[in-house]
């Protein structure tokens, strides 16, 4: 793996984790929907409840004198139940009112013949105090009544609630305790002890559990139902009975829990699930911040590692094995009593396997893309030699024939000799400067950094291009040049100069005039060559820098080239820190100017 490839899945790993972080902070909503189907799937829970219900349902209601009838229906059930023998009682009644005078006095002797009974208070103004039941109504403890629900559905309790200097257990817990003969709670930061129990209940999160609901509703006779049977009474031996209201008129506290498909259930039975999960003993526990973070890093490492160590199917393979375990996993945790936040899971395989895959993907069309322009290049150096180097070939292939063709004499064949000398210099220098232009512009060559006049520049290219010239009986005007000095690759520069001599030559009429020109502007040389040419269209003046491109006067003038000179000239005068002007119009020929930046002494004419 290269360095910037193994820097770019880094940025997708780190990335990754960090929303993947995020989202499961925001993703409550899908954690709870994840933990509901999770928890009906599995239904975890006994069967079989070791507590029972006293209700007060609808038809206690209507038979037993309604609401206001209350406690005298409590205070009679209560007698029944008492001479049952029951291991503890847990009344979800909160007794904070007057109410009947003598229905509180049947009620309180009732109370008073219940072993271990636990009595319900809550907190009030919005959790400043507790209110408490009456003094006349003795027990052996108090509990709380509150549950936590989330989103209106009752996963988890707390099992400590405090409210001004006062703190109250959970009546649940309170009858959990009482029907194990247990005097004291210890506690601990991470847990509760009650006798041989240990409770997992972090002191920092209200001492909350999560409640292991029943895969079937717990037992329930009714306040009706007991008195019309009164050996109902036997059901409730040895057990530990909450005691609550459970219809659906009357009961304020009723909440979804994850078993639920539209049914509320009443308070009076969460409290009981909860006494369930307590006596159960098995507890579902939250899985901690580092082992969430923990566990969420590996699968976006996992993620990052399909792609960033193989390719094609195997990358894909990989990357769906990484996402099932994301979508798996939590389930898997869950069937061990942990719970593990769903979405986090998932956000961090869905985002690394994206983000590396996505990664890859751009990478390797980065690839691609070089590959073929380093083929494209390849291509065009083709078209430069057979462009370019056409007229030295000529040159050297027709003098070589001369010589063994006839019989000449010393003189010409020196001079033939030395014809083919000069010109397999020239194509020398021309492979030279193509290759060190296509080397800058791969970034592969540094440009040199000597200073030249720019005058000896310009009267060298002059002299090469005059046989040219003549040729067409075209007249070079040179004109006032300033004295100035470049700094960069003279050899480079020559052949951009040379170029544009070359091609006022090609494109102009014969017996006519190409102006040659440089002046200062500012700190800054204008290097202009004029022809009296066919000219351009506007048009075509945005496309004559790139490769192949030929123009109509081209065209028009019958002159063969595959448009790459002034493509390479334009790279030659970048590189330079210069750029090329071009002003042309049909019919009044063309004006290329190189603006270059350059040291000036004075100005000089030729």
């Amino acid at each position: 793996m290269r360095r910037g490839g193994a820097v770019g899945y880094l940025s997708v790993l780190g990335a990754s984790f960090v929303l993947a972080m995020v989202a499961g902070w925001l993703g409550a909503g899908i954690d709870n929907d994840a933990y509901d189907w999770m928890f009906r799937y599995q239904r975890p829970g006994p069967a079989h409840s070791r507590s029972i219900l006293l209700a007060v349902d609808e038809e206690s209601l209507a038979n037993l004198g309604g609401m206001p009838n209350l406690r005298q229906a409590l205070a009679e059930g209560l007698e029944r139940v008492a001479a049952a023998r029951p291991r503890a009682v847990a009344v979800d009644v909160i007794l904070a009112d007057v109410g009947d005078v003598a229905q509180s006095a049947a009620l309180a002797s009732a109370f008073g013949k219940t072993p271990n009974l636990v009595l319900a208070c809550e907190m009030i103004d919005q959790g400043r105090r507790w209110e408490y039941p009456r003094k006349e109504f003795r027990a052996a403890a108090m509990g709380h009544v509150h549950v936590e629900p989330g989103g209106g559905v009752c996963r988890q309790a707390p099992l400590m609630k405090v409210a001004g200097r006062d703190r109250r257990w959970a009546l649940a817990l309170e009858a959990y305790r009482l029907s194990h003969g247990v005097q004291d709670i210890i506690e601990s930061p991470g847990d509760l002890q009650v006798g041989a129990a240990t409770i997992p209940a972090r002191s920092e999160e209200s001492r909350a559990i999560r409640i292991r609901y029943l895969s079937s509703p717990i037992e329930r006779v009714s306040l009706w139902e007991l008195k019309n049977h009164p050996e109902f009474a036997q059901r409730f031996h040895d057990r530990v009975v909450f005691v609550g209201v459970t219809a659906q008129s009357a009961a304020a506290d009723r909440f979804m829990t994850p078993l639920s498909d539209a049914q509320t259930m009443a308070g009076v039975e969460i409290h009981a699930s909860i006494f369930e999960t307590l006596e159960g003993g098995r507890f579902l526990e939250s899985a901690s911040n580092p082992a969430v973070a923990g566990l969420c890093l590996l699968l976006a490492a996992a993620g990052v590692a399909a792609f960033a160590f193989r390719s094609g199917w195997q990358a894909y393979a990989l990357a769906v094995l990484v996402l099932a375990a994301a979508h798996a996993g939590p389930y898997w945790l869950f069937t061990h009593d942990v719970v593990f936040p769903y979405f986090a899971a998932v956000s961090a395989a869905w985002l690394s396997t994206v983000g590396a895959g996505a990664f890859q993907f751009v990478t390797v069309r980065r690839q691609l893309r070089q590959s073929e322009a380093q083929t494209a290049r390849y291509q065009q150096a083709v078209h430069f030699v057979t462009h370019e180097m056409r007229t030295p070939l000529t040159a050297i292939q027709g003098s070589s024939e001369l010589m063994t063709r006839y019989n000449l004499t010393d003189e010409k064949r020196k001079q033939i000799a030395d014809l083919i000398n000069s010109e397999s210099k020239r194509l020398a220098r021309m492979i030279e400067t193509f290759l060190n232009v296509e080397r800058l512009s791969a970034g592969e060559m540094e440009l040199k950094q000597e200073t030249f006049a720019v005058r000896e520049v310009l009267e060298a290219c002059l002299v090469r291009a005059r046989p040219l010239a003549e040729r067409k009986q075209i007249r070079f005007e040179v004109g006032e040049v300033a004295d100035a000095a470049l700094t960069g690759d003279r050899e480079l520069m020559e052949y951009a100069i040379y170029n544009l001599l070359t091609n006022a030559v090609k494109y102009s009429p014969a017996a006519t005039v190409v102006t040659v020109s440089g002046r200062a502007d500012g700190e800054r040389l204008r290097l202009a060559v004029r022809d009296q040419g066919i000219g351009m269209e506007q048009q075509e003046l945005r496309n004559i820098f790139q490769k192949f491109y030929r123009t109509g006067r081209a065209v028009e003038s019958g002159e063969a080239g595959t448009g790459i000179g002034l493509s390479i000239v334009e790279q030659i005068v970048t590189h330079h820190g210069g750029r090329i002007e071009v002003t042309s119009a049909p019919g009044k020929g063309s004006c290329f100017t190189l603006v270059l930046p350059a040291q000036f002494a004075g100005v000089v004419r030729e």
